[in-house]
């Protein structure tokens, strides 16, 4: 792979990231009301569920959802229920979250890594995307492998550098934040949009 060709990937795989999804929704609701802290865990767990996307994708296994309409639609309807089950818990909990990263109200981090690693790896549209993204940048010419690893390794970079502005964010915004009835909008607000994300997904074909 040419210095050239990597940096046209580094900026499709930038401009990727910065569109806002599923991931970047779960960051920022885990930034607001979880801290910093809570919104690594969430990062890191996110970036596992998308590795394993990139390591299905380098065996094979990402043309078996692009071309397996069955594959595609049972991983679909598992993430479109899990993304709606999680917009139905942070209903729930609106009010109840404190800002204070020492609450004991707060979900445990190994909690908060696992929810994220969930909301990544149901994501049908991420593998069969990668699927179809990767082979348009590795050239025949140079060992297939070693920029499979590239690409991966550049694509999770990127999303993680992505989901740490996310999370600045999210943090920066939680100073404003004052008092159950804002937490209780806000709860609902990305409680509506995890449905919503859920509802696109349930659309995709």
């Amino acid at each position: 792979m040419t210095c050239d060709w990597w940096l046209t990937y580094l900026l499709t795989t930038t401009i990727l990231s910065l569109s806002p999804g599923s991931g970047a929704i779960n960051t920022m609701s885990t930034g607001i009301s979880h801290g910093y802290r809570g919104a690594v865990a969430s990062i890191a767990g996110l970036q596992v569920g998308l590795a394993t996307h990139i390591v299905l994708v380098g065996i094979g296994l990402g043309a078996l959802f692009a071309h397996s309409l069955l594959a595609f639609e049972i991983l679909k309807w598992l993430g479109v229920a899990y993304l709606v089950w999680l917009g139905i818990q942070q209903w729930r909990s609106a009010g109840s979250l404190s800002l204070d990263a020492s609450s004991a109200a707060l979900l445990p981090r190994r909690r908060l890594f696992k929810r994220a690693i969930f909301v990544n790896l149901t994501n049908p549209k991420s593998i069969v995307f990668l699927a179809a993204l990767f082979p348009q940048f590795v050239l025949p010419q140079y060992p297939q492998a070693s920029q499979y690893l590239v690409l991966g390794v550049t694509t999770l970079a990127v999303d993680t550098i992505v989901m740490i502005g996310y999370a600045t964010l999210a943090t920066r915004l939680a100073r404003w934040l004052k008092g159950p009835r804002q937490m209780r909008r806000l709860n609902r607000t990305f409680g509506s949009l995890f449905i919503m994300v859920g509802a696109l997904l349930a659309s995709a074909k």
